[in-house]
């Protein structure tokens, strides 16, 4: 146990008996725990194994290479549609992480021998992801802005992406690009 991942498992009032199961769960597997993004962190060698966050709805074990568990349970969820290598398997109460004791451990091991092996998830490349009509149009007709958005970061890139091709409406996806411009041009992304 890492003294500085305590004060995750006091915090969580609702899921306070959940997630210290899971810390136990993942602690017998001989993972390391570390604090990540706020949350517990189980690593092996440095390389990130698994994670427990928890929501409203649930709490939640989150595998990085998620994807390629075998799932023979069919119990690993994508957390959302632009989620391209984790996967969560979710509970709503302490009795089913009880239940699924062994299940658990045993997604565990085969996250520990992928990352052994080496294994890496093929994710989609930003070229891949299609760029909004009228996103396009600036880029064609904005030089600098072209500059800008290719300077950077991919993940950056993506997320604005994904930002602006998500309204149906053309005007919605317009007004959202107008606001952003000034934030490209700066070289910052979405969420900065």
């Amino acid at each position: 146990m890492n003294a500085k991942v305590d004060f995750y498992f006091n915090k969580a009032k609702k899921w306070q008996e959940a997630v210290n199961l899971l810390r136990t769960i993942a602690l017998d597997c001989g993972l390391t725990e570390e604090l990540k993004w706020g949350c517990p962190c189980y690593t092996l060698n440095g390389n990130n194994i698994v994670l427990i966050h928890d929501f409203k709805e649930y709490c939640a074990f989150l595998f990085f290479k998620g994807v390629l568990l075998k799932d023979s349970e069919g119990i690993l969820v994508q957390q959302t549609q632009n989620v391209q290598s984790a996967r969560q398997i979710r509970f709503t109460n302490a009795l089913q992480i009880v239940e699924m004791k062994t299940i658990l451990k045993a997604y565990i091991f085969e996250a520990i021998e992928i990352e052994m092996a080496g294994l890496k998830v093929e994710l989609k490349k930003t070229t891949e992801y299609n760029i909004p009509a009228e996103f396009q149009s600036k880029l064609d007709h904005i030089p600098d802005l072209k500059t800008a958005f290719e300077a950077l970061t991919p993940g950056r890139q993506r997320g604005y992406l994904l930002y602006f091709s998500a309204p149906k409406q053309s005007k919605t996806r317009e007004a959202r690009i107008e606001k952003f411009m000034p934030q490209i041009l700066n070289g910052k992304g979405l969420e900065d």
